[in-house]
């Protein structure tokens, strides 16, 4: 069995996601002429680079709107009333899901993205105490995380695995500032996915795992374990864009359960 195995040692973000799944062997020309399909047009462009953290050399994105880089490792938050960047779309669950199916997109990506999609929906829902259908988007219904969440959705097709493993998702210390005014981590929509799933706290010194990574991993994996039996195959590092004393980077691995004997 081939398994994608996220070591979210550091947390997890959308735009980590996406570079981690580059590194590990998803073609970026491909990713930006699927991505090219939402028909967003001028709404962002994919910048991928290599660069290195903690002396490890991996791969980081930039998804710009427009000229202005956003670095979707920053909080990211849905809510009823206005607020955040002032260019940022503001986009209902409805609008977002026919963006996505109106698209060209493969079926499976279709389903996957808006599998995200929802889980985000319904934990800002559930944070503000309104219905799924009265939730606007700011920063998660921008064009900015419209890309990472559909790109996680054709980078996990792409690589054609068969189950995906996780570590317990690090959420990080601290406080982080939201429509709820100074809320500490982790952010309450990423607490409300992340219900019942195993996370630890404190090994990094900021959010560590933003709403859009958390509904991720939430929809993706289907098992968690910080000690895989597992033989490694490839392994991708996606490095963030926020300083920190721990390397802020996500690790994934292509292995396969079928472990070797060693006598």
């Amino acid at each position: 069995m081939n398994i994608l195995y996220y070591d979210c040692f550091s947390g997890i973000s959308g735009d980590m996601n996406m570079a981690a799944m580059i590194d590990l062997g998803v073609d970026p020309q491909y990713l930006k002429a699927e991505l090219d399909k939402l028909g967003l047009g001028a709404e962002f462009e994919l910048k991928v680079s290599v660069c290195a953290c903690g002396g490890i050399k991996g791969t980081q994105v930039h998804v710009c709107q427009g000229s202005e880089p956003h670095h979707t490792q920053e909080h990211v938050v849905a809510n009823s009333a206005h607020h955040g960047h002032p260019h940022a779309h503001r986009r209902n669950l409805a609008a977002i899901e026919t963006i996505i199916m109106s698209s060209g997109l493969q079926p499976e990506v279709k389903q996957t993205s808006l599998r995200i999609f929802g889980l985000i929906a319904q934990a800002e829902a559930k944070v503000h105490g309104k219905p799924v259908s009265e939730v606007h988007f700011h920063e998660v219904g921008a064009t900015d995380s419209i890309v990472d969440i559909v790109g996680a959705a054709v980078c996990f097709h792409a690589l054609r695995v068969d189950a995906v493993w996780a570590s317990p998702l690090e959420l990080g210390s601290g406080f982080i500032q939201c429509a709820h005014g100074t809320m500490p981590v982790p952010a309450p929509a990423t607490a409300e996915i992340l219900h019942g799933l195993p996370t630890t706290r404190g090994g990094t010194d900021h959010e560590a795992t933003t709403p859009t990574g958390a509904a991720i991993i939430a929809a993706l994996a289907n098992r968690f374990t910080s000690t895989p039996a597992m033989s490694t195959c490839k392994t991708g590092y996606g490095i963030g864009h926020r300083p920190s004393s721990r390397p802020n980077m996500l690790r994934v691995h292509i292995a396969s359960d079928d472990c070797p004997s060693h006598l």
